[in-house]
């Protein structure tokens, strides 16, 4: 079973298409937490580090039981500097130690050994003179596909030697996403459905009994026609979709990128859940998430009902 059915299996187990990203920052840590882990305040890149990483240890605590998977953007923890960078290790580790699938949110992108280099790192292991090891503890990574198959192959190749999976930028959530994503070529096709139908190609290797392959794409929930447009168009690929909660789509918005089981897509939120205390005055920060994660996980359900894909 590749990692993307252990993706679909794990969302019909709980009922829920939710992947909860940990792209937190100090700003959104409440200044009670940080002067419990910390009295003297954070006055470092390490303090920083530490103080993220304890958040993130709690929140993974309060949603284990009810989001299948978390996704760990990295440039939170870059910013932070090496201390950053070891608290992202750990924080993948703790979340896959907890039973969570997790995604690693790089969107890495190199040619030949370069290539491979990041994807030995993410979703491989890397050679070392007493045997290979693993450098982070992923399930996925998210990559750009500008470099064409060049640099998409040593992802692939990783996804079959690995039983991992990767998530290719198909058309993001972004309001500027469309000033190249959507030009068009000599053919009719946008640059994104020429992306999507490489996606297919690529992942035709990978492809599990469920149909879906180890390659799938990121398709945002701000673009509710291009997201029932695509899923018809890549009938074998899985989707990670942001832009619900804070970038404003709705639950209304995602349906279409789910097929007629429920099933192919896992909808992204980040801050509505990293930040839900902010909303939920005198409660405790991961009370308050696991609150959230609760109501978009009805929220969904209720949607995909609504339109006829109840999660089965």
């Amino acid at each position: 079973m590749n990692k993307m059915e252990q993706l679909a299996t794990r969302i019909r187990a709980l009922k829920n298409p939710t992947v909860a990203g940990l792209d937190t920052r100090i700003e959104y840590l409440p200044e009670s937490f940080v002067r419990e882990i910390l009295p003297e305040g954070i006055r470092s890149f390490e303090d920083a580090a530490e103080a993220v990483y304890q958040y993130n240890v709690r929140l993974v605590d309060a949603l284990c039981d009810i989001v299948p998977a978390v996704k760990v953007q990295v440039a939170y923890y870059e910013m932070y500097g090496p201390a950053g960078m070891k608290a992202f290790e750990k924080t993948l580790a703790y979340a896959a130690s907890k039973g969570l699938l997790v995604m690693a949110d790089v969107k890495r992108n190199d040619i030949g050994a370069t290539a491979a280099c990041y994807a030995n790192a993410y979703i491989g292991e890397t050679a070392m003179p007493e045997g290979n090891r693993r450098a982070f503890a992923a399930d996925f990574a998210t990559i750009n596909p500008y470099l064409g198959v060049d640099g998409v192959k040593p992802f692939t190749d990783a996804c079959k030697e690995n039983d991992t999976g990767i998530f290719v930028l198909v058309k993001t959530s972004n309001p500027s996403s469309g000033q190249l994503q959507d030009m068009k070529f000599e053919d009719g096709r946008t640059l994104y459905e020429a992306v999507a139908d490489l996606v297919e190609q690529w992942g035709e290797e990978t492809r599990g009994e469920s149909g879906y392959s180890a390659v799938g794409a990121v398709v945002g929930a701000t673009y509710p026609q291009q997201g029932t447009a695509l899923r018809a168009r890549m009938p074998h690929a899985f989707f990670l979709v942001p832009g619900y909660g804070a970038q404003g789509a709705t639950g209304a918005d995602i349906a279409g990128c789910f097929d007629a089981n429920g099933s192919g897509a896992i909808v992204n939120a980040s801050r509505s859940i990293l930040c839900a205390w902010k909303k939920r005055e005198g409660m405790a920060f991961d009370a308050a998430a696991r609150e959230e994660a609760i109501r978009m996980r009805e929220d969904l359900c209720a949607c995909l009902k609504a339109a006829g894909k109840e999660i089965k």
